[in-house]
């Protein structure tokens, strides 16, 4: 593909704005349809010649879809471009290069790949591969702008790469409030692509359909059973990337009413609904209400409901908007949901009152302040966001309540949502699970007591895959626990939350953003592995650094 720059060009800024006139045709240009014919001779090709190949042979198809990704990948990183114009353009802080050279060695190098290997569509084994490498792949890629334009070494720029990627939001950054424009944007637009995956939005703007796209979807989304909104592979990402626009405008308008600029109104929308937790501000979300903002108090329970939102099953989304409102209070994972939000809010703020020894008169004028700062918390972590407006590492909250905080932590929000965490669907099962053991203690020995959910029997099967991934979950939390414990001289409460903000996509610890800067490389490499694997429920990851699939 050709594209003619406009002769006589005197700036970046008529290039990129040139560039973006292109969009559409670049994008046209990663369609699949010649690749599909390219893939039908290559395969009757390879029949007719026989012989046998090798395993790196036989995957190498795999760099047909990373190059694809790394193509797209470079668009994106021309967007940061738009704020750096409005924001940065006369600063001395960062140069639009940060941006356009790492874009066009990522668009050029990842044409060149895409066009030299042929396209097939990916078994299981293979699709593993992509999804493992494509976020690997990302977080590189997305570092480079993090190292050139604030000078931070490889391992901090991958580390805050993969975590907006993964929706972690655990940052090594300080400085944020005067930090460049076009580098928050840049952190908050991964947070946003990492939403509903990298893979989706590869599969949507590439217009990537069939089987090929339903392995993808299969290999990065959940590893649990559940229903499509439509028939079509191609139609359910269209309808999930819609809902996903719809909240992402809707947060925005609710906090342009709060009173936030619109700069922080579009980061903020783009880390809320993904339940990122990436801010523009150090204090997080705590600003508006330390700066005195008006309606601080109605951007705190905006974010509650957006948050919320992302934490939930976007099938459950598409059942609302399309005339089964209830279905957000009578689905059975969303009978959990809140009935674990509600009691955890209810504890929290008993714990806060019972250990205070206030008068009646007294608890009646705090429980407003106290039930929004619950409420939010819970919230945040809950749906795996991680944003604060009270520091959970704070006396305002005692120990029941961290201890709460550490438990919903590891459940985490929805299977089908943007949230991190087990799930909430698989922490019901478990516990149905167990109640049936206790019932067959009981019963007659011939009796068949399965574990059903929502009239559903759950075969055996899936049980244990979710006693699986349940168990490795908490080993790699305990593991990673144990590696910072032996590399820092955090103590062993805080060890395991930092693994277990990092597996669970969440965010916060239970030491300072300072101190998670400063640790040492081998414990960042584990967190950056920790997200991974939770962001991909650990298994593309663990298959990728298997020996099973190079035999």
């Amino acid at each position: 593909m050709k594209i003619n720059f406009p002769r006589g060009v005197a700036s970046t800024e008529e290039v990129v704005k040139h560039y973006f006139r292109c969009l559409p045709l670049l994008l046209r240009h990663l369609h699949l349809s010649e690749d599909n014919k390219v893939d039908s001779q290559q395969q009757k090709q390879d029949m007719k010649k026989g012989g046998r190949k090798t395993i790196f042979q036989e995957q190498l198809y795999i760099l047909n879809y990373l190059g694809a990704l790394l193509a797209v990948l470079g668009l994106l990183l021309l967007l940061p471009l738009i704020p750096y114009w409005i924001y940065d353009k006369h600063s001395a802080l960062i140069d639009a290069t940060v941006f356009i050279y790492p874009a066009a060695a990522c668009f050029l190098v990842g044409l060149v790949i895409k066009k030299n290997i042929s396209f097939r569509v990916p078994s299981i084994k293979g699709a593993m591969f992509i999804t493992a490498l494509g976020w690997l792949l990302c977080g590189v890629a997305g570092a480079f702008p993090f190292m050139t334009g604030l000078d931070k070494s490889f391992i901090d720029a991958f580390f805050e790469s993969v975590s907006g990627f993964t929706t972690t939001g655990i940052t090594v950054f300080t400085g944020l409030d005067t930090m460049p424009r076009s580098i928050l944007f840049w952190r908050s637009l991964t947070q946003w692509l990492g939403g509903l995956g990298i893979l989706t939005f590869f599969l949507a703007v590439s217009f990537r359909g069939g089987s090929a796209a339903a392995a993808l979807f299969s290999a990065e989304g959940h590893k649990i059973s559940t229903s499509r909104p439509v028939p079509g592979i191609f139609n359910t990402l269209k309808i999930l990337w819609a809902i996903y626009s719809f909240f992402t405008v809707l947060s925005f308008v609710l906090f342009r009413l709060g009173g936030m600029d619109i700069f922080d109104a579009v980061n903020h929308s783009f880390t809320c609904i993904s339940t990122g937790g990436f801010s523009t501000h150090d204090e997080s979300l705590a600003f508006y209400a330390a700066h005195s903002y008006p309606h601080a108090v109605f951007i705190e329970y905006a974010v509650v409901l957006i948050m919320l939102a992302g934490g939930t099953n976007f099938l459950v989304h598409y059942k609302a908007l399309t005339g089964n409102v209830l279905s957000i209070f009578t689905d059975f994972e969303m009978k959990w949901y809140w009935g674990i939000l509600t009691g955890a809010v209810a504890l929290i703020c008993f714990d806060h009152f019972q250990r205070m020894n206030l008068s009646f008169a007294e608890m009646s004028t705090d429980f407003q302040d106290v039930f929004r700062a619950a409420l939010f918390q819970v919230s945040s972590l809950l749906t795996s966001t991680g944003y604060l407006t009270v520091d959970i590492n704070t006396s305002f909250f005692h120990a029941v309540s961290k201890q709460i905080f550490m438990m919903i932590m590891v459940v985490g929000g929805c299977v089908g949502s943007t949230a991190g965490g087990i799930k909430v669907l698989r922490f019901a099962i478990l516990a149905k699970a167990f109640q049936a053991q206790i019932k067959r203690i009981w019963r007659p020995g011939r009796a068949v007591i399965p574990v059903v959910t929502a009239g559903k029997i759950i075969p055996d099967r899936e049980l244990e895959r979710i006693a699986s991934l349940f168990w490795i979950w908490l080993i790699l939390i305990g593991t990673g626990a144990v590696i910072t414990a032996v590399f820092s001289d955090l103590d062993a409460w805080q060890s395991f939350s930092g693994m277990a903000s990092a597996m669970g996509n969440m965010g916060p610890f239970y030491f300072s953003v300072a101190k998670m800067a400063s640790l040492h490389w081998i414990i960042k490499l584990t967190y950056i592995i920790g997200m991974l694997a939770g962001r991909l429920e650990v298994i593309p990851l663990a298959f990728l650094f298997s020996r099973v699939p190079w035999r």
